[in-house]
């Protein structure tokens, strides 16, 4: 792993772990069209007396104390596009936030979905030292996976084990404290466009923000919609933001696979847009107010009235059929979804045990996406929710905050990374492509 993009991370885990000592934090979700953030209040456990004492965080022991969001300014396909726009909508909803809780937040977590991630499975063996296997063999294994040439314009953001195997026993999530000889593990690397990545990076400094982590938004709408059993059996997380679509796959409660399709939900407006003649702001209110995607008998005579791009309202009167509108929808639903396809079945999806899929974000609340979905995908299609966590408003329980839930939970749950462990400096760096979910094709 490169020495630098390591200390980063470092750098941020330690950011993150001085907010929750402190017991406040914020998550950012960072879209195309909103910015939301929540801040979240931690209950820490008091050890006891003396001077080694201090505060730990119980597991999941948080409430949100504080929510808001705004309309994005300045991203496109989840990228920063003008950065002086983006930095105010996000100084907006972090402000809002804090006056709902009635405090200063420092540190943020934030989301991220542009960058066109992509997955490779990396894999490495090394033998343990003492017998039972210490968090320093944990740090040698994964110095020892092979990490692909994944090019100097890409950052990798997630270095998640996701198997180990201890002699001849695999399937092992945490192995330490085990007896064995040979220690192998499975890592799941996830990168991103460098620019794209340093932009969002620039607009949290630009707004005094001390970033504590970044997330691709797929893994945390993964994390916040699907349940245990889907986790566990396997299942694939289809967040239609948008600008874009994040596509993640879990099995046996690890993220293996992450992707994204560079289409949205504003895609969808837009067509309705040139379609109809209307403005983006008609447009969308006429795919959240009228829209769907499977079209009825009653849907012909179910009749529309169409505002003027003029303003003209007594000489540019038209009327379309709900029909028409959902005519006008449909073709670019289908396009993102055929995208989608394509990327799960180039990602081994189709090996799993199960292959339930979930889909979540704003887009998904259009009627009669999940019957194209299920139709299109070949697959049982479910919309999913976010699970609920205590305090969070009754107004960011939908789809749409799938993505800022799921942060809250990241946060609460973390999964061990790649940089959480001491790794041998000698031992980093090594380069060879490996073929993306090798492991779980030859092992699962």
């Amino acid at each position: 792993m490169r020495r630098q993009l390591y200390e980063v991370q470092r750098a941020m885990r330690a950011r993150r772990e001085t907010a929750l000592r402190r017991g406040v934090i914020a998550v950012l979700d960072i879209g195309t069209s909103k910015v939301a953030c929540l801040v979240l209040q931690f209950v820490p456990e008091d050890l006891g007396e003396g001077a080694e004492a201090r505060p730990v965080l119980s597991q999941g022991a948080f409430r949100v104390i504080g929510a808001a969001n705004t309309r994005s300014r300045g991203m496109a396909f989840g990228e920063v596009a003008a950065m002086e726009e983006a930095e105010r909508a996000v100084m907006t909803a972090i402000q809002g936030a804090q006056k709902m809780a009635g405090l200063r937040v420092d540190h943020v977590i934030v989301s991220f979905s542009g960058g066109r991630p992509r997955s490779y499975g990396c894999s490495g063996e090394v033998e343990v030292e003492h017998g039972a296997v210490s968090e320093r063999d944990i740090g040698h294994v994964l110095a020892a996976c092979e990490i692909p040439d994944y090019g100097h314009d890409r950052d990798a953001l997630h270095a998640l084990p996701v198997n180990f195997a201890l002699d001849d026993r695999s399937g092992l999530t945490d192995p330490r404290g085990q007896l064995g000889r040979a220690l192998a593990c499975d890592m799941h690397l996830v990168t991103v466009g460098a620019t794209p990545l340093r932009n969002i990076l620039h607009c949290i400094r630009r707004c005094d923000l001390e970033l504590g982590g970044i997330v691709v938004s797929s893994y945390a709408s993964g994390l916040a919609s699907l349940v245990e059993d889907e986790q566990e059996l396997g299942a694939a997380c289809i967040d239609i933001g948008a600008g874009a679509t994040g596509v993640s796959i879990f099995v046996r409660r690890q993220m293996i696979y992450a992707d994204a399709v560079r289409m949205g939900g504003v895609h969808v407006t837009s067509d309705i847009c040139q379609g109809l003649q209307v403005s983006m702001t008609d447009a969308e209110r006429l795919k959240t107010m009228h829209g769907g995607l499977i079209a009825t008998g009653l849907d012909d005579r179910d009749m529309i009235e169409l505002p003027s791009i003029l303003g003209d309202w007594e000489h540019d009167r038209r009327q379309i059929s709900r029909s028409e509108l959902i005519g006008v929808m449909r073709p670019r639903v289908e396009e993102i979804l055929e995208e989608v396809r394509a990327r799960l079945d180039a990602s081994g999806f189709e090996y799993l045990p199960s292959q339930r899929i979930v889909l979540t974000g704003g887009s998904a609340q259009i009627p009669g996406l999940e019957t194209v979905a299920s139709h299109i995908l070949g697959r049982q299609c479910r919309i999913g929710k976010p699970l609920r966590v205590q305090g969070l408003p009754q107004s960011a329980t939908g789809t749409a905050f799938a993505t800022a839930v799921g942060l809250a939970m990241h946060v609460s749950h973390p999964q061990d990374e790649c940089w959480d462990f001491e790794m041998p400096a000698d031992r980093q760096g090594a380069r060879r492509v490996a073929r993306a979910l090798r492991w779980f094709k030859e092992n699962w």
